[in-house]
């Protein structure tokens, strides 16, 4: 079985580095079920590409070597299934074991030579030739295109001959996009034996925590995830409860509101344009429909990536553009914007801060901060910090975070966080994104009137939101840019309210009155 990985970041061959797998080299690995080369087509400074070729021993798959102590899931249940089967030559999980032995160093991210590269999303090329693909060319679509993906999924037909026999349960799959290359390894450790449904291993409880770590940043959200779950899992429905219980825990503590879950309407067939700060944001994707776990080739309804993913890709497009290296997230949650920013190595300093000390034990779960290298580790901080108090600790940063936070405080208690956040602390760009109030009227089932989260204590229309921002920019000394997040309605507008609020180059105007800049400061 093969899986080629292309990239025309120039200079490309340093996708040599991000492997840790020299160009001019020829590299094989022993696994439990046959022999792993690496080695590459084309390596020039335009394009380069490495190419993982599995070679399957029959027998050693057949006699239990690789297997595991109890019976592997298989795609096969007749007699001689576990000796004639497609195992040797269509990929499956045994490629997926194969990305994570020979590279390991890729999938964590980390690469001693261009670290700074291992942290940057560069165009990239995955080709898998054959692929099982339980559910047709259609699953894999749904399954990869939510996570940034241009996906072409060609069915294989089962005679070139006679074309009139009809396509065979495999595909030739290509994606492409602007990934991380640690990101598109764990896409594809994770997918491919979804996509597959079999499993050549027994499937343990340790699988839990295989699956969520190598999901943590995009499993929780994904529009598939319980169908990804369940058949990563094996269809044991006690170890994808526990799963699924997990991510809603993680999912939960990021994003505690209707609004993420409940995606905003859109016109049949249509697919958000990508967007930043300032303009509608979105990413490519599609409408969420049935999790079919198909065995039918039927068409399904489009998906889109969440609004809560959109929200968090128009954040952190806003940071990139500020330029920012330091960076705190106020009311981080459970961590889901800190994944992204430690992530991305242009963060040297990531700061989270909560005042929930539950959500900090989420966010360290999330990120993994005991298993990250020390280099890694020393780069972020978690905090319990309140909001509404001047804390010391968060001067001086380049950037602070306020994403679906302000709703959550009582309007009396604003010109406190304003006073901490903008006039003490000061950090250089100030990203604030709130739910558009005009836009709950698309919510079905959302009366008329209430709220999208029972804890929000309110939700501003476009024009309060905008007062607020002037008032805020002209007493701290910002300058602001307002725009929308997720598609957006010519009536409405969309549903979240982003601003982004520059530090003005001079210094910040005193206030009085109503802020806090002339309380004393309580004791922590």
């Amino acid at each position: 079985m093969l899986l080629t990985l292309t990239t025309t970041h120039r200079p490309a061959t340093d996708l040599g580095y991000l492997l840790v797998k020299h160009p001019d080299r020829v590299q094989s690995f022993e696994l439990p079920a046959g022999t792993a080369h690496v080695f590459y087509p084309e390596a020039g400074e335009e394009r380069c590409t490495a190419a993982l070729l599995v070679d399957i021993d029959p027998q050693r798959l057949g006699t239990g070597r690789g297997r595991g102590r109890r019976q592997a899931t298989t795609p096969e249940s007749f007699t001689l299934g576990q000796y004639v089967n497609d195992r040797a030559y269509a990929a499956s999980s045994l490629l997926a074991s194969a990305l994570s032995t020979v590279f390991r160093s890729a999938l964590r991210g980390e690469s001693r030579d261009r670290p700074d590269l291992a942290g940057t999303a560069i165009p990239l090329e995955v080709r898998v030739p054959v692929l099982r693909c339980r559910g047709g060319a259609d699953v894999a679509e749904r399954l990869f295109a939510p996570l940034g993906w241009a996906v072409t999924a060609t069915p294989i037909p089962l005679d070139e001959q006679h074309p009139d026999w009809g396509d065979s349960r495999y595909v030739d799959l290509a994606l492409t996009g602007t990934l991380r290359v640690a990101d598109a390894l764990n896409h594809l450790y994770v997918l491919l034996p979804v996509l597959d449904d079999a499993k050549h291993y027994w499937v343990a409880p340790d699988e839990i925590d295989k699956l969520l770590r190598a999901g943590a940043g995009w499993l929780a959200d994904h529009p598939e995830r319980a169908l990804i779950t369940r058949r990563y899992l094996a269809h044991r429905r006690a170890l994808a409860g526990q799963a699924l219980a997990r991510l809603t825990e993680l999912r939960l503590a990021d994003e505690p509101l209707p609004d993420d879950s409940i995606d905003e309407p859109a016109p049949t067939g249509t697919v958000p344009a990508a967007g930043t700060a300032g303009a509608t944001a979105g990413t490519t994707g599609h409408e969420v429909g049935p999790s079919a776990d198909a065995g039918s080739g039927a068409a399904a309804a489009p998906m889109r990536a969440s609004l809560a993913v959109r929200r968090r890709e128009a954040v952190l497009a806003a940071l990139a553009a500020s330029g920012a290296t330091r960076v705190l997230d106020l009311g981080c949650g459970g961590g889901a914007l800190l994944t992204a920013l430690v992530a991305d190595r242009r963060y040297t300093e990531v700061v989270g801060t909560d005042v929930s000390t539950h959500a900090l034990t989420l966010a360290a779960r999330r990120l993994r901060l005991d298993r990250l290298p020390e280099r890694q580790r020393d780069r972020v901080r978690l905090w319990q910090s309140a909001l509404t108090y001047r804390d010391d600790r968060l001067r001086g940063y380049d950037a602070a975070v306020l994403m679906e936070v302000i709703e959550h405080l009582d309007p009396p208690r604003l010109p406190a966080l304003e006073d901490a956040v903008l006039g003490h602390a000061r950090p250089g760009t100030v990203v604030v994104t709130t739910p558009n109030a005009e836009y709950n009227v698309r919510y079905e089932g959302l009366p008329a009137g209430r709220f999208r989260h029972a804890d929000h204590r309110f939700e501003w229309t476009r024009a309060e939101f905008a007062a607020w921002v002037a008032r805020v920019a002209e007493m701290y000394g910002y300058t602001a840019t307002i725009g929308g997040v997720g598609e957006d309605d010519p009536e409405v507008g969309a549903p979240t309210q982003l601003a982004v609020l520059t530090a003005a180059e001079k210094a910040p105007v005193t206030t009085t009155g109503n802020t806090m800049t002339d309380r004393k400061e309580e004791p922590r």
